[in-house]
């Protein structure tokens, strides 16, 4: 099996350069933002940070296709990146902290791409995540500053803390019901939001978290770092990966209850 050393290695510099990007206009008065026609925000800073992870991956690894969030798919072949530049640009834009940029190398599989590589790069929040197939989770500055992350071993919904992103998306899909009823059932809910959630469900301070609808990029990096730390990562119908739609991540222990409880119908 490929060790991806090398790939992430090569995440790490990417997001390096992305963070330079990002931080830089962070909190700037004359930030430009523009609304997507799916009247979702995107800032000069989203777009200078697919730029240079583009050009990165371009000169380092000319054969690879890449996908991004603002510019779509570039090149073919069985090796793709999968990028989002700012995961959570409404947090960016209104100085919030929490977002990151998001990177993985996805690999053609008989069932599909999968992720082998993901990287997790929250500088507002001074914190990085990153995992390669077979090699385990890991926080830290950089890869030899770095401890290794698992996810919890909380086995009952009573005693487990969920995390989500709001409640809109779940009323609007029909599973506000199943939704509430779980938060009757655990211990503790909070919204935190995008990215994070999935990155404490693979440090084990949350045990279950899901979101409704997203995107490819907003899973891939997330779904393998989550796997690799003991975790379970599927969409709302069970299908394991970023492949769905919409995203379950857990501890393993609790996942089938947890997708008991989104697919019910209110």
């Amino acid at each position: 099996m490929p060790d991806y050393l090398d790939d992430l290695r090569l995440a790490h510099v990417l997001a390096d350069a992305a963070d330079a990007a990002t931080m830089a206009r962070f909190k700037a008065l004359d930030l430009k933002v523009e609304t997507k026609p799916d009247m979702t925000p995107v800032s000069e800073a989203d777009k200078a940070a697919e730029d240079v992870i583009r050009g990165q991956l371009q000169r380092a690894r000319p054969r690879d296709a890449i996908l991004g969030e603002e510019y779509g798919i570039e090149g073919t072949g069985p090796r793709r990146w999968v990028i989002d530049p700012i995961d959570g640009t409404k947090n960016y834009v209104r100085g919030v902290p929490v977002w990151a940029t998001l990177i993985s190398l996805m690999e053609a599989t008989e069932g599909g791409y999968e992720p082998v590589v993901g990287v997790v790069s929250a500088p507002a929040l001074g914190r990085r995540w990153w995992a390669a197939k077979g090699h385990g989770a890991f926080t830290g500055r950089n890869l030899t500053s770095a401890t290794r992350i698992h996810v919890s071993r909380v086995g009952r919904l009573a005693d487990a803390s969920f995390a989500y992103s709001s409640l809109s998306g779940w009323e609007e899909r029909g599973r506000l019901d199943g939704f509430l009823d779980l938060t009757r059932q655990v211990w503790r809910t909070r919204a935190y939001g995008d990215f994070w959630p999935y990155m404490m469900v693979a440090e084990g301070s949350v045990d279950i978290c899901a979101e409704p609808e997203l995107s490819l990029w907003d899973m891939a990096a997330n779904a393998i770092v989550v796997t690799e730390a003991g975790g379970t990562f599927t969409g709302l119908d069970g299908r394991p990966g970023p492949h769905s739609g919409n995203a379950a991540a857990s501890n393993g222990l609790l996942h089938d209850e947890l997708l008991g409880y989104l697919n019910q119908r209110g």
